[in-house]
């Protein structure tokens, strides 16, 4: 007696376990989108949530948002690590917030007008202590030291230039 002919497909089952096993498949990817979906949603409204602090922290100290550079430094210790802790906030702000939406670039504008008028003392600080800055993201870091060579802000003055 001759075997019966099978089919490449009766191999591996039946046409419906190989429908199945399709439908669990796709349904697999599809949580796998859902769950890198939600994890980009999180950062996204975390980094909202980060840059609103930095913009109330702002608003209630406007002396350190369009900070008097000179008069800070000549003011008391208490009053300079303020500064730095403000303008250390900044950074982080804008570091989420770039990260977060890399595709937007009003955010990194947003950061880019923040940051201008602290470049003196970013330049002050990076000349004193170049560790400073490496607390930060390599993205972050690159960004301050373009800014400041964009604004021609440069050792040992650092003061902003015209731009």
């Amino acid at each position: 007696m001759s075997q019966p002919s099978i089919f490449w497909w009766q191999k591996f089952g039946t046409l419906a376990q190989m429908a199945q096993a399709t439908v669990a498949l796709l349904g697999f990817v599809a949580v796998l989108f859902q769950i890198n979906e939600i994890r980009s949603n999180n950062r996204a409204a975390s980094a909202r949530q980060v840059f609103l602090n930095y913009t109330d922290l702002a608003f209630k100290n406007p002396k350190f948002s369009q900070p008097d550079y000179e008069a800070i430094k000549a003011g008391s210790r208490d009053e300079q690590v303020q500064y730095e802790s403000f303008v250390s906030y900044l950074l982080y702000a804008c570091e989420e917030a770039t990260a977060a939406f890399a595709d937007k670039r009003e955010w990194q504008a947003s950061c880019d007008y923040d940051l201008k008028s602290h470049l003196p003392f970013l330049c002050e600080k990076y000349q004193a202590e170049p560790a400073y800055l490496e607390t930060y993201g390599a993205d972050t870091q690159q960004w301050v030291k373009m800014s400041m060579k964009a604004a021609s802000v440069t050792p040992p003055d650092c003061k902003l230039g015209k731009t």
